[in-house]
């Protein structure tokens, strides 16, 4: 005797062809409160790195190499990335190439790192960062540029700043992984001696170390949370005049320049190497749209052009004199306007 033919049955879910639908089981009670995600903020002002003498001590602090580029904060959201300068400018049109990797990131986030040109060696390079982007004030896109990514702010519609470094470290490297080659890449945080670190990393011809505290959430400032330790000292000084000369590259043989003393400014020595022909070229010519009469220094040179205090080098030096003079400087380059960079105040180096 045959089984009677069963009936035809559907699909666990209903019919497969029409969208699937769910009704709440009740009404909302209008006094739940609804949870709300964090709005993304149009800027952080960034966490900024004391400068120390040596390497602190303890399992709460974390090392990564203090890296000699260009501090950037990366805006992701849906529909659009921004990068941000530290001084708030919004330099996307200028890392094509970082908006372009940060955007296939997918979701919405704000990074913060430091856009660097590397040498075959690995260690960044300043002036050959400064070259991709075409000099101070620049038009060109820096292709070669990466970002190396130390810190996640912001991540799918939460604000992690109170959560400690070492919460927000774990989230940005499930979002950028270690293997990552492409424009956007991370900056490996390194839990050693501190001794050690430092010793090797000098040897290895880096400028020096970030220390950070594991245990410290993202705050604004120069507040100790982050601290630099460096290998050869580089700061910023104003470019106050310059002594000319028929026979050095751009017809500039030293630099003059200055720091601030309080609200003063005041002359901290000269320069005289690290020119590149192009580059300086450039200079002279940016210096004597800004000549001036007299020395905004207390100091009497013959011959010496006097410019207005508006242009920023980056100087890379070895020591200070007893009587407040840079010993050994070498000219790394001009510092972007938009870059915000802290000119240097005289006792700052016994911090």
């Amino acid at each position: 005797m045959t089984k009677p033919p069963r009936k035809k049955t559907q699909p666990l879910l209903g019919d497969t062809e029409a969208p699937l639908r769910s009704r709440a089981r009740k009404p909302r009670d209008p006094k739940q409160p609804i949870l709300p995600f964090d709005p993304m903020p149009a800027r952080v002002e960034p966490c900024l790195a004391l400068l120390v003498s040596k390497p602190p001590k303890g399992p709460e602090w974390a090392y990564e190499v203090k890296w000699d580029g260009y501090r950037l904060a990366i805006h992701v959201e849906p529909h659009r990335v921004r990068v941000i300068t530290r001084g708030g400018h919004d330099w996307t049109h200028r890392f094509p190439s970082i908006a372009k990797a940060a955007a296939d990131l997918g979701g919405t986030m704000i990074l913060d790192g430091e856009a660097v040109v590397l040498d075959e060696e690995g260690r960044s390079d300043f002036g050959a960062l400064q070259q991709a982007l075409g000099g101070r004030g620049g038009k060109r896109n820096a292709g070669v540029a990466m970002f190396l990514a130390f810190d996640l702010l912001y991540f799918d519609g939460h604000d992690l700043r109170k959560m400690d470094l070492h919460e927000r470290r774990h989230m940005l490297e499930t979002v950028i992984p270690h293997d990552a080659d492409g424009a956007v890449r991370l900056s490996e945080s390194i839990e050693a001696d501190g001794d050690e670190l430092f010793a090797s990393a000098c040897e290895h011809g880096l400028e020096g170390l970030v220390a950070k505290r594991l245990d410290a959430p993202y705050r604004s400032g120069r507040l100790g949370d982050w601290l630099k330790i460096k290998c050869v000292q580089s700061d910023s000084f104003f470019i106050v005049g310059y002594e000319p000369s028929v026979a050095a590259l751009g017809g500039i043989g030293r630099l003059l320049l200055a720091a601030y003393q309080g609200n003063d400014l005041v002359y901290v020595g000269g320069v005289g190497t690290g020119f590149k022909e192009r580059d300086t070229i450039r200079l002279r010519r940016d210096l004597d749209k800004i000549k001036t009469a007299k020395p905004t220094v207390d100091l009497k040179r013959k011959g010496a052009v006097w410019v207005q205090p508006t242009l920023i080098a980056e100087i890379e030096y070895r020591a200070w004199t007893h009587d407040g003079k840079l010993r050994h400087a070498s000219y790394k380059g001009l510092r972007e306007k938009q870059d915000n960079a802290a000119v240097y105040q005289m006792g700052s180096q016994r911090r």
